[in-house]
């Protein structure tokens, strides 16, 4: 490929993305299941140690199991918020305004559970489990923003509630929960700014 035409479409693709945001209001309206098979399947081109590909993306849509979800992860935020979280952690959070309640598990049309797969009976070792993970996450993120969709990536802690309300064996780890939908009408988002490029970018 020509050096211009590498460079056109860096420059097209970070104009794409630096629209992303993270959304925490969304519509009910639904999405094409094609469209989301289509960005686990992105996600799934990821590296991983070993080429053991540790990773399963549970999709929820049904409402009973999203208000299950919802209900068990915001037991676990009340704790953070009220108990866990130092006064840096929450000073930190203050700028974005969130608390322990969580209806985008509810409110967005789908779920994505992102969970890491150990080994197991039906698992063999994996190697760098936490990277290969997050670089398949990156991917499905960037994937559902190309195709108009919101995302936000969720982290309760502890996550092992997920076990259950996804019905996922004792060698899966939770790692993320990704609400995904359109974004609902009048929905905001932080003003926030991104570092500048050389606060991190080095050249040795």
């Amino acid at each position: 490929m020509p050096a211009d035409e590498a460079a056109a479409r860096c420059r097209a693709f970070h104009d794409v993305m630096s629209q992303r945001r993270t959304v925490r209001d969304y519509s009910t309206r639904p999405i094409p299941d094609d469209v989301i098979e289509w960005a686990v399947r992105t996600a799934a081109t990821a590296p991983s140690g070993a080429h053991v590909q540790p990773w399963r993306f549970v999709v929820i849509t049904d409402p009973e199991r999203k208000r299950r979800l919802r209900e068990a992860a915001e037991a676990e935020e009340r704790e953070f918020y009220g108990h866990r979280a130092s006064e840096e952690w929450l000073e930190a959070l203050r700028p974005i305004g969130t608390d322990w309640r969580k209806p985008f598990l509810e409110d967005a049309p789908a779920v994505i559970v992102v969970f890491e797969v150990h080994k197991g009976p039906q698992s063999p070792r994996p190697y760098y489990t936490k990277e290969s993970v997050g670089i398949a996450v990156g991917l499905l993120l960037t994937a559902l923003h190309q195709a108009g969709l919101a995302t936000l990536t969720h982290t309760p802690s502890p996550m092992r509630f997920l076990n259950e309300v996804c019905e996922r064996p004792a060698e899966e780890r939770a790692a993320y929960v990704i609400p995904v939908g359109y974004p609902a009408d009048g929905a905001r988002v932080p003003d926030l700014r991104r570092k500048d490029l050389d606060q991190v970018l080095i050249r040795l």
